[in-house]
Order: C-alpha cells, then structure tokens, then sequence
C-alpha cells in the first residue's frame, strides 16, 4: 500500500501522470474535485484515510509545494503503515503557463497562481519522510522522464 505525492506547478503535466501511471492501481484524490466542500484539507486527510484504512493505494494530485503541505500527508500515511513516494515534477514555469493556458474552464488557473505557487515550491526529499523520491520531467513529446533520486543525493 502506497500514498503517493504529486508535487508540482499547476498545468505540469500532475493529472495526466496520474491517469498514465496510476489509474488503475491507486485512488484519486485531489483539492479540484473538492471546491464545493467547505473544508477541502479536512475532506481530503478523510478520503485518504478512508482509502487506506481499507488497504487501497492513492494518490494525491495537488500542487503539495512545501514541506508543510506534505508533512500532514506523510504523517497520515505513516499512521496506517503505507509507503510515502513523491514524485516532483521539475518542468519549467513558461512550459506549465503555457499549458494552463490550454485549458479550458474551472481546470485553467489565473497565471498569477502559478507564478505564487513557483514562489513557495520546494523540491520533497527523504528527510521529510519519503521513502522514495522521483524527479519528473517532460520529454518534449508529450511523455514523461521519471528518474529516481538517491538518497542523500541533491537534484540538478
């Protein structure tokens, strides 16, 4: 059993990774499928225990930039014994607003809340608690490169 963390820039390619790698083996959760909850954090540390609690592996699709934001995640995970895996998704910010830009609807973002979350994004490392860490990366043709870091190891 497995939470997985998504850390990255709105529009860096998270949901897509999600639904290559992930769909059919691990759950979804993500703040965009709770805007109509008046508590979204509350609502989505219930669904992650929920999934959990019955054994079932998730993945958490927000833009998870600080530590902060992640230690109530990992500490969740470590409460039900799943492994902690955070995958960072290293794509630069023209490329995620250019991206943004493509969407359409409540799924686009103003452009300012790129350029706030870029401000206060932190790469996750082991010392937070994750047992493995991957940079992610796009290959220029609509893929993914996903490398993992080694432990102790500082990424480029």
């Amino acid at each position: 059993m497995e939470l997985v963390i998504l850390v990255g820039l709105q529009g860096a390619g998270k949901s897509t990774f999600y639904r290559e790698r992930f769909a059919a083996s691990h759950e979804l959760v993500s703040m965009d499928l709770l805007r109509n909850n008046p508590r979204p954090r509350r609502r989505q540390e219930h669904l992650i225990a929920e999934a959990l609690a019955a054994g079932r592996s998730v993945v958490v699709d927000n833009t998870n930039p600080t530590p902060a934001d992640r230690t109530p995640l990992i500490a969740l995970a470590r409460e039900y014994g799943a492994t902690v895996t955070g995958y960072f998704f290293d794509v630069p910010r023209a490329e995620c607003l250019v991206r943004n830009r493509q969407r359409e609807g409540r799924a686009r973002v103003p452009d300012v809340a790129v350029y706030t979350t870029a401000k206060k994004l932190v790469r996750p490392t082991y010392a937070e608690g994750f047992d493995r860490v991957y940079d992610v990366r796009t290959d220029g043709e609509g893929g993914f490169v996903v490398r993992e870091v080694a432990q102790g190891a500082v990424s480029d």
